[in-house]
């Protein structure tokens, strides 16, 4: 049977006008005329029989119908155009892996550690792309994702790779007016001072101060930062203490420009993970991907003592 597909010009044309709200807008970015976008449009609601655009003195606007039709096209456009570029690049060989990925884990984690996969399967490219939560994987392009939370993510495969082992840090300068040199500060200590909060994790600095036997007037309190990254260049700027994974901050560690205030640590109850759709769990490159990722999990766990 011959598929119900419009014309792919006329959904370039409609993406790129309801994307703008405007027909001379969207000629400008496909250089084309206006009245051939026009036509393009008006050819592809005479097909589907349904309004898409509303037409006024001011311009156009998106119909209920069109809004809907309109994050659809988009979507599926940009998949073809992934997956155009994906074959170019490869000339047919080889496969593309497209990740999403927590974005301080892969920047300081996963990205010292990708290059020995690459020399190892230069035939797989990994692509990655940063998400801070859960999504539908029908929705994206993605073919797994490495993501920080529990198992439970109905319709995917899951492989355990670490859980989260944070500890308090601020700056030198923070540490030095609060103690003796050497002299680690007590959790008592660090309760009274400006907590930073990492939006993802609204209730860490409560799980730690509940681990460490103190009660906290103000761990909920503080200004809330979505990545790790932030919380730490807040915290090497003194605006107060952040509860960071030591993995995550290596490099600040080890050149002085953030200090560990005390040495309480605390295991999160979640964990990272690398999760996969069911129908794609068994794709050879993601297969390899899973591995090697999964053993350098592994290595890293049993480097640190964190099994």
């Amino acid at each position: 049977m011959r598929r119900k597909i419009p014309n792919t010009g006329a959904l370039v044309a409609f993406e790129a006008a309801a994307r703008h709200e405007s027909f001379t807008k969207a000629a400008e970015d496909l250089a084309m005329t206006q009245s051939a976008v026009c036509r393009q449009i008006s050819s592809l609601e005479a097909y589907l029989g349904v309004p898409l655009f509303q037409r006024t003195r001011r311009g156009v606007r998106l119909t209920e119908a069109g809004m809907a039709y309109s994050r659809q096209v988009s979507a599926t456009l940009e998949t073809v155009e992934q997956d155009t570029l994906s074959i170019m690049a490869h000339q047919g060989r080889g496969a593309t892996l497209e990740l999403a990925v927590v974005p301080t884990f892969a920047s300081q984690w996963l990205m010292p550690r990708l290059a020995s996969f690459i020399a190892a399967h230069a035939d797989i490219t990994v692509n990655l792309t940063t998400r801070t939560r859960a999504f539908l994987f029908a929705d994206t392009q993605f073919d797994a994702a490495i993501y920080f939370g529990d198992a439970h993510w109905p319709g995917t495969e899951a492989h355990y790779l670490m859980r989260e082992n944070v500890v308090p840090v601020c700056s030198p300068r923070m540490i030095k007016s609060l103690s003796k040199p050497g002299k680690p500060v007590s959790p008592e200590t660090i309760a009274g001072l400006p907590l930073l909060q990492q939006g993802t994790r609204p209730y860490a600095w409560r799980h730690w101060f509940e681990s460490a036997g103190v009660k906290a007037a103000n761990d909920l309190a503080g200004p809330r930062y979505e990545l790790f990254s932030m919380l730490a260049q807040a915290a090497r700027n003194d605006i107060g203490v952040a509860l960071i994974p030591p993995m995550m901050i290596e490099d600040e560690l080890a050149d002085g420009r953030l200090m560990i205030a005390c040495a309480h640590t605390y295991a999160s109850s979640h964990a990272y993970y690398l999760m996969a759709p069911e129908q794609k769990a068994g794709m050879p490159a993601l297969r390899t991907f899973a591995e090697w990722l999964t053993g350098q999990a592994a290595q890293y766990r049993a480097a640190a003592g964190m099994d």
